[in-house]
């Protein structure tokens, strides 16, 4: 008469043979080799996530960024110095009317062959350092 009396703790008719899925996740005992295999899995997916969203990058990538920004940095210390050297030249007021009036791709050449953007102690001028210094005249110029 236990049926009759509604027993929550009791499977209802027809489900006794079966067993729910905490209780088949309690007994059960994966084998060496799904453990192995589990184990792999999550390390190639805890890779693909790392190196896709998470940012990591290899060795040679971190040494090509490392001296990307190591350039840009000498080129933005080096910029000042060519607006200097600009303010240091004769009739500059015309040089910078002529600069503005230059097409923008052919400015860093007009700053190269005024040697500006030659650096103390360099024979030749930076095309880098030019281009930035291009960048910093137009803005005095405004």
């Amino acid at each position: 008469m236990e049926q009759d009396k509604g027993d929550t703790g009791r499977r209802g008719v027809g489900q006794e043979g079966k067993a729910g899925f905490k209780e088949r996740w309690r007994n059960a005992r994966p084998t060496k080799t799904a453990v192995f295999w589990s184990w792999i899995a999550s390390i190639v997916l805890t890779m693909i996530i790392g190196f896709a969203w998470g940012g990591w990058v290899t060795a040679g990538t971190a040494r090509s960024m490392a001296e990307k920004m190591a350039e840009d940095a000498v080129v933005k210390r080096l910029a000042p110095i060519c607006v200097v050297q600009f303010k240091q030249a004769q009739g500059k007021d015309q040089k910078l009317k002529e600069l503005g009036t230059t097409e923008s791709w052919q400015r860093s050449d007009y700053v190269e062959k005024q040697g500006w953007a030659t650096m103390p102690g360099e024979e030749k001028p930076d095309t880098r350092v030019a281009s930035e210094c291009v960048s910093l005249l137009m803005l005095i110029s405004k």
